[in-house]
């Protein structure tokens, strides 16, 4: 086994566009280091920069169609495949509020030196910081889990710098109403930017401080002027808000964060943030055996080479690092928790049909329960507005999840009639399967989790309420996101991911809530089996002349395989073969970014590892990833999206360990191009920690169960019974051929 990859990544020069920039944030704030030495730029960024929405407040909230569900079934049942597209009332389509950027802090040498040698900037994803350096001088940026603030450390002989917040970035609404403010304080120069939503009373106040060792402070407005410092120190937040913002009370607030650091202000810092982020960074690793030249070489360079283990080392490090960065108040958004535009594709929102739910994927296993808290945190807020849902559109108690959301609001508006997203009901199970999985591998069950799934439930019990002609429950309006079937419209009946949904939310609430289990369970048992069609692949729609149409992005319907537990190749191998025809046949459409990676952890379940090599190449080699190891949602780095990055760590993890309450799964789909390695940290879902370690000569997994269990262990060689036993390591040696 070769040594330990590093973690991180570096570029030999300053990044040129946003997009390339290193990244660095602690769920709530978030930054994109430039680190040019003569324009040191840090875009500022946080969770709940939304820019208002315009138009009609009612629009922004759930359709009132409650009234008229009855009629739409009895059509839908009577065989009109178009009767759901007049199910609406009338409004066009309303994206959820944007997402975007704040502002730069720009650091400006007056008196630049354009010689580019010797430059380097890393990232360091151990510790957050993105630093540049040449030539004596040095920049470095983190944001600090300790203290919520982005910290900037510019250090140098004798600097002298201009330092400014510009809100001048691509896209910034010419309305903007902008106004900025200077004071000289004793801890240095105090900097504000407010910037006014058009026709709005919102709006968002950037501070920060300017702390300057060795050197001369003025005020040069909007900015200020440094002279003959030895370092500068920048301290800067962001906040969103009503009325006027007490700017002296935030500066005060940063003022007190050098008071707490009586020594190195920077150092200690620093100091009060690595234990929370290295923690949590360093619960897992991923050693493919790469050659040590490829490690040392730069982000941008290994991208050229997309068979290189060291890429894929360093891809796996990238995503667990962005995907906890970008977790805490939220989860990760589209474009994780930073942009550099105005402007963010498909509103820089929470996309709850597929993509959110891709990029948690590695939550439970790669320990990281930061993301799932996250996840958590933002479903609780949500709630009410998910009440409403279920009442506005289906007459119901319970919960309804949206398909999309901006953070503030869990209303589902978004919606037309190609994209009937008001009807998809599947949307809150697929959201708290991340909870559950977390649940099982720490072996308690969160009471937010149980009262969130008996909602659920509830509103199973009041929607599911028509029959077919055997008297199995259907669903009806079901919407199998974002496909249609060949021969009908969009809203139809019994899409297969919503009967998998609606049974596993109805039998997981049951374990959670014992007293209500018969009734639950019983409701789950009348729901129809899965259809096998023509082709023999397992059908998107599970109703009588509803054909497939297999070229779309989405895999929808094979949501029992993955996530879920509901289809296997252990339990339900008919069902399974069924599923991977449908896999077979299913085209990449638009070739998304995670499509590709959906259908790899698909194929990874399935245990086929050729198809998710296959799919996985297809990101690795169509130009997905800036210099910056963030992602794009189409090849040639087509419009920043973090589903790549963040989702590539579940599909490692899934080709090479799948668990379940009861199940463990070694190398179930491991990739000829990767014969070694070492892969340690994972957590099971049934309590125990898991190092792997394989190569052609065999392979080594080490459990440390925290709970005593009988499981089932499955290899290549078949199926054994394994008694673990609480504090007792484990050692397995299964094959690998």
């Amino acid at each position: 086994m070769s040594a330990t990859p590093v973690h991180g990544t570096w570029e030999p020069r300053p990044a040129a566009r946003w997009e390339d920039a290193f990244l660095s944030g602690n769920g709530h704030h978030g930054a994109l280091a430039f680190g040019d030495p003569n324009d040191d730029r840090t875009v500022v960024t946080h969770h709940t920069l939304v820019r208002p929405g315009e138009g009609d407040d009612r629009n922004r909230l759930p359709p009132r169609l409650a009234d008229g569900l009855s009629d739409l079934q009895d059509r839908l049942l009577a065989g009109d495949p178009t009767a759901a597209e007049g199910f609406t009332d009338g409004r066009p389509l309303q994206w959820v509020q944007p997402f975007h950027p704040a502002f730069q802090v720009r650091v400006r040498r007056p008196d630049g030196d354009p010689d580019p040698d010797g430059y380097r900037r890393t990232l360091d994803f151990a510790t957050g910081v993105a630093e540049a350096a040449r030539a004596g001088w040095t920049s470095r940026v983190f944001v600090s889990r300790a203290d919520d603030v982005i910290v900037q450390h510019v250090t140098g002989p004798g600097l002298t710098l201009d330092v400014s917040l510009d809100h001048r970035l691509p896209g910034a609404p010419t309305g903007l109403g902008v106004g900025h403010g200077a004071v000289l304080t004793p801890e240095g120069a105090l900097l504000s930017l407010r910037a006014r939503y058009p026709g709005s009373d919102l709006a968002c106040t950037g501070v920060t401080l300017v702390a300057v060792t060795g050197g001369r402070t003025a005020l040069a407005p909007p900015g200020a002027h440094v002279e003959g410092a030895r370092s500068v120190l920048l301290l800067t937040r962001v906040r969103r808000h009503t009325g006027e913002l007490d700017v002296v009370a935030e500066g005060r607030a940063l003022r007190d964060l050098l008071a707490d650091a009586p020594g190195s202000s920077y150092d200690d810092l620093l100091a009060r943030h690595l234990p929370p982020h290295r923690t949590a960074y360093e619960r897992v690793t991923l050693d493919l055996a790469a050659d040590p030249d490829e490690r040392a070489l730069p982000g941008s360079e290994l991208l050229t080479r997309p068979r290189s283990a060291a890429l894929l080392e360093r891809l796996f490090a990238a995503g667990r690092y962005h995907l906890l960065s970008s977790s805490g108040l939220f989860p990760p958004r589209l474009t994780g928790l930073w942009t550099g535009d105005w402007d963010t594709a498909w509103s820089g929102a929470f996309t709850n049909d597929a993509n959110l739910n891709l990029q948690t994927a590695s939550a439970a296993a790669a320990a990281l329960p930061e993301v799932t808290e996250a996840l958590s945190a933002l479903i609780r807020r949500q709630l009410p507005d998910w009440r409403d849902n279920a009442r506005a559109v289906f007459g119901a108690r319970g919960v309804v999840a949206p398909a999309h959301s901006d953070g503030e609001s869990g209303h589902a508006y978004h919606f037309s009639r190609e994209y009937p997203l008001h009807l998809w009901t599947a949307g809150a199970d697929w959201l708290l399967k991340p909870l559950v999985d977390h649940d099982e591998t720490r072996g308690a069950r969160d009471p937010h989790t149980a009262a969130v799934l008996a909602e659920v439930a509830l509103f199973y019990e009041d929607f599911l309420t028509r029959t077919d002609s055997e008297g199995r429950l259907v669903v009806v309006p079901s919407y199998s996101p974002e496909n249609r079937p060949a021969n009908a419209s969009w809203g139809t009946v019994n899409a297969a991911m919503d009967l998998s949904a609606a049974r596993h939310a109805l039998r997981t609430a049951a374990a959670y809530h014992p007293e209500h289990a018969d009734r639950w369970r019983a409701l789950a048992d009348r729901l129809p089996p899965h259809r096998i069609n023509a082709d023999g692949a397992l059908a998107e729609w599970a109703w009588p002349g509803l054909e497939d149409s297999y070229d779309h992005r989405h895999l929808s319907h094979l949501y029992g395989v993955w996530p879920l537990d509901e289809i296997t190749p252990y339990d339900t191998p008919d069902l399974a073969a069924a599923a991977h025809r449908a896999l077979e046949l299913r085209g990449a459409e638009n070739d998304s970014a995670h499509g590709h990676l959906h259908h790899a952890l698909i194929a990874a379940r399935l245990r086929d590892g050729e198809r998710v090599a296959h799919a996985l190449g297809q990101v690795l080699d169509g130009d997905f990833f800036h210099a910056s190891l963030m992602s794009a949602h189409y090849p040639h780095r087509h419009v920043y999206n973090a589903d790549a990055a963040h989702t590539l760590p579940a599909v490692l993890i899934e080709a090479l360990v799948q668990s379940t309450p009861d199940r463990l799964v070694l190398l179930p789909a491991p990739l000829p191009a990767y014969p070694s390695g070492r892969l340690r940290g994972i957590r099971t879902r049934f309590g125990a920690s898991l190092d792997l370690t394989w190569s052609p000569d065999g392979a080594t997994a080490v459990l440390r169960p925290t709970r005593t269990h009988r499981i089932t262990l499955w290899t290549s060689a078949g199926a054994e019974q394994l008694d673990l036993v609480a504090g007792e390591d484990r050692v397995l040696t299964p094959k690998t051929r």
